[in-house]
């Protein structure tokens, strides 16, 4: 079988590889390896979430399909009256996560851990994600519905998708299922998708 950024524990041999982004005035320098998404760079889509918006100065946020960290760690950084818990089925991603935290100074704010491991009485002011959407459609919902009812009265998720894997039937079918969505920012093909909790 093949392995992919979403598999629970990758077998493709292992060597971490370091990049530096800078984000909001921030240098970040990231491990990333095989076997996790967007392995070496900050992939597009993230650039563009992070590009087009700045978080909020304090809340408690969640990172959904955090990776190796990258918006988490990002929040983490940028907001000294955060706290960032990373949510990612990739126990190697959630490995580099926490690590990437240790090394940005961040992990008493910042964590990343398995769904599962996340108390179920939590509730989030803020969701940020470049969600997983070749997990495909009926998995994408299922994972939105799960953690859209975390929000906080009044909290919001934002979140990055291609417009060529489906943004615009995304937004529909949010609003649809009783989610105000809007659309924040259109950029390199991707669009900036804004969900609120009323």
């Amino acid at each position: 079988m093949t392995d992919h950024y979403f598999s629970a524990d990758p077998t493709a041999p292992f060597e971490r590889e370091e990049f530096t982004c800078r984000v909001w005035h921030h240098e970040l320098t990231l491990a990333s390896g095989a076997g996790v998404f967007s392995r070496g760079h900050l992939d597009h889509a993230t650039a563009v979430l992070l590009r087009e918006l700045e978080p909020p100065v304090q809340g408690r946020f969640l990172d959904l399909g955090c990776g190796y960290g990258p918006i988490g760690l990002a929040i983490a950084v940028a907001v000294p009256l955060s706290s960032v818990t990373g949510v990612e089925v990739n126990d190697r991603a959630i490995m580099l996560a926490n690590e990437n935290a240790r090394a940005l100074g961040v992990s008493g704010r910042f964590v990343a851990c398995r769904p599962e491991q996340v108390p179920t009485d939590m509730v989030f002011d803020e969701i940020w994600s470049n969600p997983p959407i070749r997990i495909g459609k009926e998995a994408l919902h299922e994972l939105l519905l799960t953690w859209l009812p975390r929000l906080a009265p009044g909290g919001r998720m934002v979140m990055v998708v291609g417009k060529n894997l489906g943004a615009d039937s995304l937004q529909r079918w949010l609003v649809e299922q009783g989610w105000p969505t809007e659309r924040l920012a259109s950029a390199k093909g991707f669009r900036v998708l804004e969900v609120r909790r009323g």
